[in-house]
């Protein structure tokens, strides 16, 4: 009896290393992308924002000149960081109020919710740099949007070279292509709480306003909180838009940090400054996602 219990102990442990060694090489490929694409580019970022390495050339080691420069000598840095933070601000609060919104009126339909959600979710799956061109062509001096206005009898200034509107314009291409996944994400959460507490509320007296902000809204505050956690670290490292419809102008007006790091980077060649503010960037989002999630103690509920 020993001897058959030892016998198939080595036959299970035999079988556990061969499917180890199974999951290792199904494992394989995908760690051996994410050291080439994901790891050592981190770890080459973090060493050249140490260094003046212009691309051509060996990287010389500067300490933290580069951030010593980014926060003291570097008169536009202060500018663009103003700029991606007021993006940010705008960008998020309206993309979080308009697909909420949208996503309480679509649950409110009796017919057609699939095809709305499907509406609002189309300009997702359009690639950035070809919307930003439509728009671009629409907000173009002479353009369409200044044909509306004009026959409309409002004067406007063109929304690409005035430096108020400028950012607005890149704010509304923003909406317009990223409302709809949190559209979906909203309404799918709204779609989930339970008619119950609805129908007994109801019975209550309580009015609608009451059911969503006293019963709706709670129930899908996680799901709201996950939208507007992605929607900020998505709306810091703006750039699309900002390449093709203005440049970071006029002037400096709408310069933000992503693009900044193009600019630096790949117009003038400053790889090593470019990665300390790509790293200033991170530490922005790092230290707004933990704002954040210290926030949701105060606001989400989840369902124990």
């Amino acid at each position: 009896m020993a001897a058959t219990e030892g016998t198939r102990t080595r036959r299970r442990s035999r079988l556990d290393r061969r499917e180890a060694r199974a999951a290792l090489l199904f494992l394989l490929p995908g760690f051996i992308g994410m050291v080439l694409f994901l790891v050592m580019p981190i770890v080459a970022s973090v060493a050249l924002s140490f260094t003046n390495w212009k691309l051509l050339g060996t990287p010389e080691f500067v300490g933290i000149s580069n951030y010593v420069r980014l926060f003291t000598a570097d008169p536009q840095f202060w500018p663009v960081l103003r700029n991606t933070l007021f993006f940010t601000a705008e960008y998020l609060v309206l993309n979080v109020v308009i697909s909420l919104g949208l996503a309480v009126w679509i649950s409110s339909l009796k017919m057609g919710q699939r095809w709305f959600r499907v509406i609002f979710f189309l300009p997702t799956f359009t690639p950035g740099i070809a919307a930003a061109i439509v728009w671009m062509l629409i907000f173009a001096p002479g353009g369409f949007f200044d044909f509306v206005m004009q026959s409309m009898s409002v004067a406007i200034p063109s929304m690409l070279t005035d430096q108020t509107l400028a950012m607005q314009a890149v704010v509304i291409v923003s909406i317009w292509a990223g409302v709809g996944y949190n559209t979906v994400l909203f309404n799918a959460a709204l779609d989930m709480v339970p008619q119950t507490y609805l129908e007994a509320a109801r019975i209550d007296g309580a009015t609608a306003w009451d059911r969503f902000w006293k019963i709706r809204l709670p129930l899908i505050s996680p799901v709201l909180f996950f939208g507007t956690v992605m929607t900020a670290i998505t709306s810091l490292q703006v750039f699309d838009q900002i390449y093709v419809m203005t440049r970071g102008g006029p002037g400096n007006a709408t310069a933000t940090l992503g693009y900044a790091i193009y600019q630096r980077g790949f117009q003038n060649f400053q790889m090593g400054y470019a990665s300390a503010i790509a790293w200033v960037m991170f530490a922005m989002i790092m230290a707004l996602t933990a704002v954040q999630f210290w926030l949701q103690r105060k606001w989400v509920h989840y369902d124990n």
